[in-house]
């Protein structure tokens, strides 16, 4: 069963059933459910479909190509032992197919493309000279590697510019999403179990899924990571070394920007990982940002040469925070860990990236969800601020984030605090906007005086909207 994806499912059934040839591009961070989405609709009515094989040569990608083609019908065809010659031959399987639409899925095409290969100039020859002069064909490549897509592919300046009809960014799941995909388990989680989740996880399909439903949270995260055969446990080299070559300097940003929340200058993130100021930077920074791994942002009032680069996937930060804990002794580390004033700590930072995950769910509930806005951090006078909402309707929302079990109490210091940020935000930006205080929290404000004075609050019921 498809969980959300509904705007991704009508696009693709849509080229199904339209009456020209299609070609799409899928992409998105890996793990996020690209391949299943696209069998779940199509694998009934494939033509053909190939997956590319990670860190195999040209000869083994062939090989694998070619027995594809014989198993979709095409034994009669002599295989392949150039890109060039099998999609020819996979011209010729098309042109025997009887279907109305005939649907041909290439997956994990990055791989498929090894280097110094003629696999791109096969894949255009066969689009402009076949495929999309037929009008029945609907062509599907999917890379996990998206910087590979967009430059190969959605950006190509050669054959294959301006030949795609779609293009579809497939995300992890919203909190809504997770809370759907767990009901389909069976799997029983409280809301703010599933928050917990997500902090860890981050609404990756694939991850959620590895939770058997006769265990706690507490209990799956032990036996997905700290486990001693846990499925999860090499994940984060894994996961980076089937995206990106030179994949060590790509960990090093990552690692870099996981040290501090609010993210690195691009001249912090040179002094953390001794890497060069150059282009290759700019490459490692572009392609993590197309990966979905971080974002790039500005702080308030700050220019684009100012950008600030995050860290976003929450799996990396909590392999990258947790990792040395998986020693001998960590049976149950998460269970034991959980009732901890650090886990308490760690709850708090991991929160704020999920609900930057969440923003229009946030301006929902605040009432601007069709008001032009913009996310920004700030700092400065002793006072940071890691969410500030400014608004084009003449509000600025400072938003304070805390994740707690209950109701959350703001006492006299922390009251002057919000007090105090305020006042440093206004006169240091000199904004002509008015600043107002919201709180994003996990079951709203416990009522005393100081509460009265916070004009807006959203809680985690809002951010499963």
């Amino acid at each position: 069963m498809i969980i959300g994806r509904q705007k991704e499912s009508r696009i693709l059934k849509r080229c199904l059933t339209s009456s020209k040839s299609e070609f799409v591009a899928l992409y998105g961070r890996r793990r996020a459910g690209k391949t299943f989405l696209i069998k779940e609709l199509f694998e009934a009515q494939f033509t053909f479909y190939a997956t590319g094989i990670l860190n195999g040569d040209k000869a083994t990608q062939l090989q694998v190509f070619n027995a594809e083609i014989t198993r979709f019908g095409g034994a009669d065809l002599s295989p392949a032992n150039d890109w060039l010659k099998a999609f020819d031959n996979l011209n010729l399987l098309v042109q025997q197919s009887g279907a109305a639409k005939k649907v041909i899925f290439l997956d994990e095409i990055p791989w498929m493309a090894t280097l110094h290969s003629d696999f791109l100039a096969g894949l255009d020859y066969f689009w402009n000279r076949w495929a999309q002069t037929r009008g029945d064909v609907l062509l599907i490549v999917c890379g996990s590697a998206a910087s590979w897509i967009t430059d190969n592919i959605i950006n190509d300046t050669g054959g294959l510019h301006n030949r795609l009809t779609r293009q579809i960014l497939i995300e992890p799941f919203t909190l809504k999403e997770c809370e759907q995909f767990y009901e389909s388990r069976r799997i029983p989680m409280t809301r703010q179990q599933m928050a917990e989740a997500y902090m860890i996880f981050g609404g990756v399909p694939y991850y959620m899924d590895l939770m058997e439903s006769q265990y706690s949270l507490y209990q799956n995260v032990d036996a997905l990571y700290f486990a001693t055969d846990a499925p999860l446990r090499n994940e984060f080299e894994n996961l980076y070394r089937s995206l990106f070559r030179n994949t060590d300097n790509y960990v090093r940003v990552i690692t870099a920007l996981a040290q501090k929340g609010i993210g690195l200058s691009r001249t912090e993130i040179v002094a953390a990982t001794k890497l060069t100021d150059g282009g290759s930077l700019t490459k490692i920074l572009r392609d993590l940002i197309i990966s979905g791994f971080i974002r790039e942002y500005r702080a308030y009032g700050q220019k684009k040469k100012d950008s600030l680069y995050q860290l976003m996937d929450s799996f990396s930060m909590f392999d990258i925070r947790f990792r040395d804990r998986r020693g001998d002794h960590t049976q149950h580390y998460w269970l034991r860990f959980s009732s901890t004033s650090a886990h308490a700590t760690w709850s708090g930072l991991a929160y704020e990236k999920l609900c930057l995950r969440h923003l229009p769910q946030i301006q929902e509930k605040l009432g601007i969800s069709g008001v032009l806005t913009a996310a920004f951090s700030w700092r400065g006078q002793g006072a940071q601020i890691d969410l500030v909402i400014d608004r084009m309707d003449g509000i600025v929302n400072l938003c304070e984030i805390k994740f707690s079990s209950g109701l959350y109490e703001i006492n006299k210091k922390y009251h002057e605090e919000l007090r105090h940020k305020k006042t440093a935000f206004a006169s240091t930006t000199k904004t002509r906007k008015a600043p107002q205080t919201t709180m994003i929290t996990t079951y709203g404000l416990k009522e005393n005086n100081y509460s009265q004075e916070i004009t807006a609050d959203v809680v985690l019921d809002d951010l499963f909207e």
